[in-house]
């Protein structure tokens, strides 16, 4: 039978919420087990012939996604790498720039620049020449890059997110999710902003064409280069200090919405040296 975390808890674990288990309750711990994977043997008054029984069926449903809690990741990743699958890897240096490397009884290569860093690409995976790891979400945007079909050079000019069309419910996380955070981290040391951005290839543009107490350019990829504007904080005047990203016009022919702020969100956290914890 399916085990929900209502029949859990109802007909399989024993209802006293002695927190042996390590939970509050026992219902909180049958829906750990659901929904989370969590091991049914936790609980320390179930028979073993029940343990086994119940984590048949728990395998069962959860290998069906039955309950389980989705992983938004890998279904993002799967949904853009089937996205990409039709696109010809010899079209794409044209399209999205980088050269094709063939070798005899070897699967073409295509080499992209990545920051710093060179990405190859094949029609199984996206790794680096380098070793590093490509978070799931990197993959996403960067098959989606594939997919997305365009191929024009940036033109140079640039615009804030907001300028763009079909942004308007995803402005909040733009702005919530990296450039406050940019703000605020590089607030404390603006300075440090600019070893950031040499740590990444940044072309330091402070006073060229904007008014930014400090900017830099970055070339994430061939074609889509991105500017990082930033305003130190005016204590006097009572302003906080702000960040803002700017785009070229075209990179919404090589990405699509959701795309460009996954692309942003890398960037905030490789500036600010932060951990990634969503590898592979």
């Amino acid at each position: 039978m399916a085990l929900s975390v209502v029949d859990l808890y109802r007909d399989i674990l024993p209802r006293t919420n002695c927190k042996d288990c390590g939970f509050s309750t026992c219902l909180a711990f049958a829906g750990f087990v659901v929904s989370e994977k969590h091991a049914i043997d936790g609980c320390p008054h179930l028979l073993p012939e029940v343990v086994k029984r119940c984590n048949e069926e728990l395998a069962a449903q959860s290998a069906a996604g039955k309950w389980t809690k989705r992983d938004l990741a890998e279904d993002a990743l799967k949904w853009a790498k089937e996205r990409s699958a039709s696109m010809a890897l010899q079209d794409l240096p044209d399209r999205i720039g980088g050269a094709l490397i063939k070798a005899a009884g070897m699967p073409d290569v295509l080499t992209l620049p990545y920051y710093t860093d060179i990405l190859h690409i094949t029609e199984a995976d996206i790794t680096t020449a380098s070793g590093a790891l490509l978070t799931r979400w990197e993959r996403v945007f960067l098959y989606n890059h594939m997919a997305q079909g365009g191929k024009r050079h940036p033109t140079g000019n640039l615009k804030g997110f907001e300028a763009f069309p079909n942004t308007v419910s995803k402005i909040k996380t733009m702005t919530g999710q990296v450039e406050a955070p940019l703000a605020e981290h590089f607030g404390r040391d603006p300075e440090a902003l600019k070893a950031a951005a040499a740590r990444l290839g940044g072309v330091d543009i402070t006073g060229k064409d904007n008014n930014a107490d400090l900017a830099f350019g970055f070339r994430p990829l061939p074609r889509i280069p991105v500017m990082v504007l930033f305003w130190n904080a005016d204590v006097a005047d009572g302003f906080a200090a702000t960040a803002k990203l700017l785009f070229d016009e075209t990179i919404i022919e090589h990405l699509d919405i959701e795309s460009i702020v996954f692309l942003s969100e890398r960037l905030r956290q490789m500036l600010c040296g932060e951990s990634n914890d969503e590898k592979g």
